[in-house]
């Protein structure tokens, strides 16, 4: 599924700056449409820095430039999230077996509001707003039926439910997920390549949603190319 993602996202942002720059031929740096294609690479945090280690994917933008300044941006990000050793080990000893693995997913949809100082060669902007957090989870092995196993919070994140402090192992297939409005807010670059008005980027972006038992909080570090 990572993969057929990655491709669609790409597919689609192909016409969108070719769009752009249809009608803005002369090059002007001051474009109505604003277009974005990046790669993610995220560092969860508490709660949810106990699960996952880190994440990576893509992010797409477009939107409409007010002015100079002020642009309105709509974005998808998808993050595809490798489990830390520490959510995978209970698991394991419950098993008793080294061969289990998971991942997760973030899907993220939100609404920008983007405000910019540009130079002609650099940028600086900051960029936030609120939006839709789909998170799944999926492991690759489930615990038999009846054993009797402590409730840890590794045990929700993967998708099993507790009673009376003890994990519910009645899944044949363990995966799990949550949606939730939340919010972004970060600090970004802009860096101008080639003909106006094509910059590369780089930001920084916090990310929070109140996603089931355990939150969706990270640090996204992005780059890519922005029209």
């Amino acid at each position: 599924m990572k993969y057929s993602i990655a491709i669609l996202l790409w597919i689609s942002l192909t016409a969108l700056p070719r769009a752009a720059w249809a009608q803005e031929e002369n090059g002007n740096d001051n474009p109505s449409v604003t277009t974005s294609l990046g790669m993610p690479l995220s560092a969860p945090l508490n709660p949810m820095g106990e699960h996952a280690a880190f994440g990576w994917g893509l992010s797409t933008g477009a939107g409409y430039n007010l002015d100079r300044r002020n642009a309105l941006v709509g974005e998808f990000m998808w993050n595809w999230l490798y489990p830390n050793n520490a959510t995978l080990e209970p698991i394991r000893i419950a098993l008793q077996s080294a061969n289990v693995s998971g991942h997760a997913n973030l899907f993220a949809l939100t609404a920008n509001y983007r405000f910019e100082l540009r130079g002609r060669a650099l940028g600086t902007y900051f960029i936030g707003g609120p939006g839709w957090y789909y998170r799944t989870t999926s492991l690759s092995r489930p615990v038999p039926t009846g054993t009797t196993i402590g409730c840890s919070p590794a045990w929700l994140w993967w998708g099993y439910n507790c009673a009376a402090g003890s994990v519910i192992t009645n899944l044949t297939e363990v995966h799990s997920n949550a949606g939730a409005f939340g919010f972004n807010g970060g600090i970004g670059m802009t860096f101008r390549v080639g003909e106006a008005a094509y910059r590369m980027f780089a930001e920084a972006r916090y990310h929070f949603a109140h996603t089931g038992s355990i939150s969706t909080k990270l640090i996204a570090v992005s780059w890519g190319i922005r029209y």
